[in-house]
């Protein structure tokens, strides 16, 4: 668990903790909707909307990780691997998070609307 602690922090806590926060959001949007059992339409244009969100923010994660990458071969003067290494992790720690909670979000809005579906034909 340290491991992927540790990976979480690489990503810069300043994407990866909204990013979270949003993962948390779009459980919770799913327990409500699974709950209520009524019309899940706004419960899954929200958990979409959230979902996309969550992948353009690890994108925009992604761009300030490779600028800082870019950043410290600048200031270095020269490129080692290590420099390289470091800034290219952050850049892509970021987009790998924002997109498993977009398959999250995805699941979610599958497991609504197949719910809605079978709701509809026990009616």
């Amino acid at each position: 668990m340290n491991g992927l602690v540790g990976k979480f922090i690489d990503g810069g806590l300043v994407f990866t903790v909204p990013i979270f926060m949003l993962l948390l959001v779009i459980i919770g949007l799913f327990i409500w909707a699974f709950l209520k059992k009524a019309n899940h339409e706004k419960a899954v244009s929200l958990i979409n909307h959230i979902g996309w969100f969550a992948v353009a923010w690890g994108f925009l994660g992604r761009t300030f990780g490779l600028i800082h990458a870019f950043d410290q071969v600048e200031a270095a003067g020269e490129l080692t691997p290590h420099l390289l290494a470091s800034g290219l992790k952050m850049s892509l720690v970021d987009p790998l998070f924002g997109i498993f909670v977009f398959i999250v979000a995805r699941a979610g809005i599958i497991l609504l609307i197949a719910l809605k579906k079978k709701n509809n034909s026990n009616q």
